[in-house]
């Protein structure tokens, strides 16, 4: 069997989105941009896209979606726009962030910090969450931005996006949320969320690689981080991506339709994962279930490496991992898991499970198999828990950094 356990890195294309896709590759191909029928002949589909995003995310007529090639390039796009609207052009100097954000954002922060930009990077709590009194003690007069996250790429906490832009809103800042792993997991209401900029990416909730989007709200003034041409409103320069818009449309139609009963499926799924990996003596989950998204789990497994314990998943065909996919090469320790608190001997042993709604039961029960088999074979060559041993019981403890 082949379990794919790594959903928060990217999900498969469900075949109903490459359906909808394939005409506008070969047969409706034409430039969209163009004033004769083959470019037009696209038109229509698009409008339909756009309004299954808005739909999704009960965004205002008022409010700009304009799609991108990916999260990446919309949280640059705002943290880089931002920087010349405001600080360049403007009388603000000063970003708020997080420790633990995504590094599409955070690494963006780094390169404004040589521009000479001061940016706040917040801590998280035990739990992993920021925590909103934490963002309102950080503004300034001086703050142009506030960017957290919806909810972790590693971890799945949700942090309180509804408290922390009604915060920004008071005080007259803008809010960004990068809301990558939120789309298509939990609810999302731009109605009920004070929000002025959120990104998003398709192949995060099934659909395509290489198409996001950036929600806008208000239309508002944000300068454009591609010139050349007046593609989407003069927002966004390059030929529209006719088939992948298509696609995203379709996909978070698919993702946000009935996503209540979703997520239940999905969460009896993570939560029956979960509660028998904990069995295992001496694993510690990050963060409580009830705050997190319903197909995360990041586990610990005292005295078994990460990176070891993923090649062992990998030799029985299970797809998982050590945490964020971008920074998959950096075997350091899980930077979220040292910003809780872990020290970094249980840093380095994270594994990131994420499911998806179409991980079956059969593929659970493979995997709780194997994992305990994985566990008991690294363990038994572990110098470090050979030395330390189990905790007596057998049970897995909570500690304060709320590990389960």
């Amino acid at each position: 069997m082949q379990v794919y356990l790594d959903n928060n890195a990217t999900t498969m294309v469900d075949p109903l989105v490459v359906q909808e896709m394939m005409p506008f590759f070969s047969d409706m191909y034409g430039n969209p941009n163009s004033l004769h029928k083959f470019g037009t002949a696209s038109h229509p589909a698009i409008s339909k896209a756009i309004d299954q995003v808005y739909k999704a995310l009960n965004a205002s007529d008022s409010d700009d979606i304009v799609f991108t090639s990916c999260a990446t390039e919309s949280n640059n796009w705002v943290l880089k726009s931002i920087f010349r609207d405001y600080v360049v052009n403007g009388d603000k100097n000063h970003i708020i962030t997080t420790e633990v954000e995504h590094p599409s954002v955070y690494a963006a922060c780094k390169a404004l910090e040589e521009d000479g930009v001061k940016v706040t990077y917040l801590p998280v709590n035990s739990q992993g969450i920021v925590e909103s009194h934490i963002v309102r003690s950080f503004i300034t007069d001086k703050t142009a931005l506030v960017s957290i996250m919806w909810a972790s790429n590693e971890t799945g906490m949700i942090n309180p996006i509804k408290e922390i832009g009604e915060i920004c809103k008071e005080k007259g800042v803008l809010f960004h949320t990068d809301a990558v792993q939120a789309v298509g997991k939990i609810p999302v209401d731009l109605q009920d969320v004070h929000v002025d900029f959120l990104s998003m990416s398709a192949h995060k909730f099934h659909g395509p690689k290489g198409i996001g989007a950036l929600y806008i709200k208000n239309s508002q003034k944000l300068s454009p981080l591609l010139n050349g041409g007046e593609h989407m409103g003069g927002r966004r320069s390059g030929t529209l991506n006719v088939p992948y818009i298509v696609a995203m449309g379709k996909a978070i139609e698919l993702a946000t339709t009935n996503i209540e009963e979703k997520m239940a499926s999905i969460k009896a799924k993570r939560d029956r994962l979960e509660d028998a990996l904990l069995e295992l003596s001496d694993t510690f989950v990050v963060g409580d279930r009830e705050h997190r998204t319903p197909n995360t789990i990041l586990i610990s497994i005292k005295g078994v490496e990460g990176e070891g314990m993923l090649w062992d998943l990998n030799n029985g065909q299970i797809g998982a991992s050590t945490g964020s996919a971008c920074a998959s090469e950096d075997l350091q320790a899980n930077t979220v898991m040292l910003a809780i608190g872990a020290d970094n001997e249980l840093a380095h042993t994270g594994i990131r499970l994420s499911l998806s709604r179409f991980t079956t039961d059969g593929e659970i029960d493979y995997t709780i198999t194997h994992f305990k088999k994985s566990v008991a074979r690294l363990r038994a060559i572990s110098s470090s828990f050979a030395k330390v041993g189990p905790t007596l019981g057998g049970e897995a403890k909570e500690c304060e950094l709320h590990f389960h």
